[in-house]
């Protein structure tokens, strides 16, 4: 079976930077585990924002400066980025400068994937924009998401992305 894991956007931002919560915080320990014991592709994403992101619609409608590439902020958490190391994911890196990025869903739909599996963050803005967009290219693909590697901006906002996943038949782990 030929399978790819998608790692959402697992940034020092979103986890105890700028955009941070508890909950990114406390599935950091997850996301290492599930990357260092996958038998499979790995696709990296990177939310990558410029110097005038406030200036963009995004930072108009979340005033909140974060992502910004080269900052500390916009690198991958250093335990993430130490196991990712280690399976030497980097050969589909991708980043976006939006929630959702047609590469991602193109790179699943090239390689013909039997299975896709995301991770990361955040559940409902990052996270489920990139698996509908899969889900629309690859309709025949086993997709699925595993809760326990995703949180959302709240924990409303997660469960609320989950169940929106479960109803495009995305099996949530």
């Amino acid at each position: 079976m030929k399978k790819v894991l998608i790692v959402v956007d697992m940034q020092n931002d979103f986890i105890d930077g700028a955009l941070g919560t508890k909950e990114a915080q406390a599935i950091v320990p997850n996301v290492v585990e599930k990357i260092k014991n996958w038998e499979g592709d790995i696709i990296i994403t990177q939310d990558t924002h410029k110097e005038n992101y406030l200036e963009t619609r995004e930072g108009k409608y979340l005033p909140v400066e974060h992502c910004i590439r080269g900052t500390k902020g916009w690198e991958l958490n250093a335990e993430v980025k130490e196991a990712l190391d280690a399976k030497n994911a980097y050969k589909s890196y991708v980043e976006k400068n939006s929630f959702g990025e047609i590469v991602v869903a193109e790179k699943c739909f090239m390689q013909n994937y039997d299975y896709i599996e995301f991770i990361g963050l955040c559940t409902e803005i990052c996270v489920i924009n990139n698996l509908l967009l899969v889900k629309a290219l690859c309709p025949e693909v086993d997709v699925a998401v595993d809760a326990s590697c995703c949180a959302g901006v709240t924990p409303d906002g997660h469960e609320a992305a989950l169940l929106v996943a479960k109803s495009c038949q995305v099996k949530i782990l």
